[in-house]
């Protein structure tokens, strides 16, 4: 039988200390006495990529809705990140952004963007987390596996090995456990073990691999936008480009592709990939800017997701949120905002709840409907390229049909780039894109014609 647990003067556990563990502390501790956050990696209290990040030396985007969410939960955080150099703008003004044969048209969209480093965002977050008296960081600290009651039916807390001198191994207890800890979860494993079956996996091989260096940045440096980006017209194009302003007045840039269509990390070889992009910004750009560091690599083989809203038997007192249950082609920007959400509603099903028995049914359900849209959105793109391997939705084709004539309305028609915007941002699903009045504008006559004025270049040589 199930005990009742009243989630108030309680103990929770948290396996993963990047952003989703963070945001997943954040809200438990606001129904438990006790957080742990447990991280397998030394953590510092400087703003660096720990050993297991190696994709947080590369570019990343935070969507306005994942913005909004964190600035919820931590309201000094956008005084915070700009007293430490980010840098703010409008997503319709500060992007200028080449696609599907043109720019799209830049105007005052009035959602918020924020451009800084992974690991400058993901330390502000960490310190605002473990400033809360009821949180505990325990890193250097991998879990070994879950402990739970006689019969398995529940999860009471995980053991641990720390390293030293002597390695030894800790138990501790906990009344939830949740596992954040990325696209390497070892839930599945820790399933099996205990008698359960493995969720079902949807896997979809996109084979983006990208290159990323940083840059001195000056002011002038870049003229009527704050960011640049080049992104393909699928299967026609593989390769993108993108360069975003990060704190302490840096460049940071990536260029890359699907397919295998990858940068190299030599001098000659990453600027000669920059030359071979449909338009020259950015090689105009890197050719005149000061390199400041090396060359990083980062290959990206497929989107990821485990289908834990499909089990039948979970124990109780276990969850699994984030990347853990769904790792999207990270060149959307998707991530950091789908694990906020999910947080969100791990929060809301807490919020006056006396009990944890059978938690995880409307958990998983809800963060699948969560995480549907940027699936969508992900693998749609995605299957653009004839090299795509994994299971496509039908209509698929027709669908990327008709955004393909949605991208190309944004480059002189503001209103269905602000409806785009809203989708991109996960603020409003793609099925908005299909209401009457963006239908009547993305097919009606004349509507993907480009304006001349779109072709002009905004670097100046």
């Amino acid at each position: 039988m199930t005990t009742v647990i009243k989630t108030q003067s309680q103990r929770a556990v948290v396996i993963g200390g990047s952003l989703a563990g963070l945001l997943t502390a954040r809200v438990l501790s606001d129904h438990f006495a006790q957080v742990t956050l447990i991280e397998r990696d030394p953590v510092t209290d400087r703003p660096e990529p720990r050993k297991g990040q190696p994709h947080t030396h590369h570019l990343h985007g935070l969507l306005a809705k994942g913005y909004t969410l964190m600035s919820r939960y931590f309201p000094d955080l956008p005084e915070a990140l700009l007293a430490g150099g980010a840098i703010p703008g409008d997503m319709g003004t500060a992007m200028r952004w080449y696609t599907f044969g043109g720019y799209r048209r830049q105007y005052d969209s009035g959602l918020t963007g924020v451009f800084m480093s992974r690991p400058f965002l993901e330390g502000l977050i960490r310190q605002r987390v473990l400033a809360r008296p009821n949180i505990h960081l325990l890193d250097q600290a991998p879990v070994e596996r879950l402990l739970t009651t006689p019969d398995g039916q529940q999860v009471i807390g995980v053991e641990v090995s720390r390293s030293g001198q002597n390695v030894a191994r800790h138990r501790l207890t906990a009344d939830l456990v949740v596992d954040a800890s990325g696209r390497g979860s070892a839930s599945p494993k820790w399933l099996a073990a205990l008698g359960y079956h493995q969720p079902q996996e949807s896997v979809v091989k996109v084979g983006v691999g990208y290159a990323t260096r940083l840059y001195r940045r000056q002011p002038g440096d870049l003229t009527g936008a704050e960011a640049l980006m080049i992104t393909p017209e699928g299967p026609r194009e593989k390769r993108m480009g993108l360069i975003f302003p990060i704190e302490p007045d840096r460049w940071i840039c990536t260029l890359g592709g699907w397919a295998g269509d990858h940068a190299p990390n030599d001098e000659a070889g990453f600027m000669a990939f920059a030359h071979s992009l449909p338009v020259p910004d950015l090689h105009h750009l890197l050719s005149r800017l000061e390199p400041l560091s090396d060359i990083r690599l980062h290959k990206f083989p497929a989107n990821l997701r485990r289908h834990y809203e499909k089990l039948t038997r979970f124990p109780d007192g276990y969850l699994v949120l984030g990347d853990a249950v769904c790792s999207f082609n990270p060149v959307y920007g998707q991530g950091m905002t789908s694990a906020a959400m999910q947080a969100e509603v791990l929060d809301e099903l807490l919020t006056g709840r006396a009990s944890l028995a059978g938690l995880w049914r409307p958990f998983f359900k809800q963060i699948a409907t969560v995480i549907d849209i940027p699936w969508q959105l992900a693998v749609g793109e995605d299957f653009r390229f004839r090299e795509t391997e994994g299971r496509k939705a039908p209509g698929t084709d027709l669908i990327n049909a008709y955004v393909a004539r949605v991208h190309r309305a944004t480059h002189h028609d503001p209103v269905v780039y602000g409806a785009f915007l809203k989708v991109m941002n996960l603020m409003a699903p793609p099925t908005s894109l299909f209401r009457p009045h963006l239908l009547w504008r993305v097919l009606r006559p004349g509507s993907q014609a480009r304006s001349a004025s779109q072709w002009q270049p905004v670097i100046q040589n």
